[in-house]
């Protein structure tokens, strides 16, 4: 008597019996939450990102302020990814730059199968203490 083989029945393997996609939206917040866990982060997006994402984050149902400064382009088996960060002054940028690189990679792939080709930071400002007490006193008093 001869046990039964599913190597001669590919339908037995639960992968081959449909397909998987991950929107380009589930890899952007996968990175920006990876990224804004690293120390030394102050903010993710430029200025201009960051001054209509504080409005934008004010406003019932707007947008998530994870998703600022996050791009990617994803294929079937690969993404890539472009981080625009502010890193918090006194820290060694390379280093920040590294550790989130390390972070957005692990995050991506653990979370999505997806192999990460790629992640591109580019380190738009950096956060000074005495901008903390501009922004709480506000323009007018």
């Amino acid at each position: 008597m001869t046990e039964p083989s599913t190597s001669r029945n590919p339908a037995a393997d639960p992968a081959a019996r449909g397909r998987t996609t991950i929107a380009d939206g589930v890899v952007v917040k996968i990175a920006g939450m990876a990224a804004g866990e690293v120390d030394g982060v102050h903010a993710l997006g430029g200025g201009l990102a960051r001054t209509v994402g504080a409005v934008r984050d004010r406003v019932p149902g707007g947008r998530s302020s994870v998703t600022r400064g996050v791009k990617v382009e994803v294929g079937e088996r690969q993404s890539a990814i472009d981080l625009e960060l502010v890193v918090e002054y006194g820290l060694p940028i390379l280093d920040v730059a590294g550790a989130v690189r390390e972070n957005v990679i692990a995050a991506v792939e653990r979370m999505t199968g997806l192999e990460v080709v790629e992640v591109n930071i580019a380190v738009s400002d950096v956060h000074l203490p005495e901008d903390d007490d501009e922004e709480s006193e506000g323009r007018v008093r």
